[in-house]
């Protein structure tokens, strides 16, 4: 029997954003004891209304979050390094590793994640699926899953799990809020 976790979570508006039409994102997330990283964002609501970059060649691209995204932050329980990923709908994509908050950022050595996309008008399905590194297969993590969803009128909501007083910022500690334990082999 595969040893699995899988968990479903609602993300939350920065209180401080306008939602743009958008009603609800729920996420899936499953974590595999091989490393492997299954999640799945819907979107309801306005969908029409947000600025989605078109089908692009699945490439590694910079400044993802400066159009409608969507993020995972994974963090390791053992120290104060965690890995950034950004998923665009267009196919395209960005992974990052710091060594503590916004600290010695570099480019993230991964396999490209698979993205899948489904619009079906009032609502959008995200699915990513990823290989976390070797060294954080075997450790408890901290995840911190967000999206921001830009509008074509320009206005951007930021969403996460949970947020920081303040500004929007999915790099700080109060967004890494959902634990998951370490997978074994058995």
């Amino acid at each position: 029997m595969a040893n699995i976790s899988m968990t479903e979570v609602s993300l939350m508006c920065h209180p401080q954003s306008d939602a743009g039409g958008i009603a609800a994102i729920d996420v899936t997330a499953t974590l595999g004891q091989g490393g492997e990283f299954k999640l799945v964002y819907r979107v309801i609501g306005a969908i029409g209304a947000l600025k989605i970059a078109d089908p692009a060649i699945p490439d590694r691209v910079d400044g993802l979050w400066k159009n409608t995204c969507f993020e995972l932050f994974v963090g390791n329980s053992e120290d104060k390094s965690y890995l950034e990923y950004n998923f665009a709908p267009s196919g395209q994509w960005a992974a990052y590793q710091f060594s503590g908050y916004r600290a010695e950022m570099a480019q993230l050595e991964t396999e490209a994640p698979k993205i899948s996309v489904v619009d079906g008008g009032q609502f959008l399905t995200v699915s990513v699926k990823l290989y976390v590194p070797d060294t954080e297969r075997h450790v408890d993590l901290w995840v911190g899953i967000s999206a921001v969803a830009a509008t074509k009128s320009g206005k951007i909501s930021y969403w996460a799990l949970a947020h920081p007083a303040g500004s929007p910022d999915f790099h700080h500690n109060d967004c890494f809020a959902l634990k998951l334990e370490a997978r074994s082999g058995a």
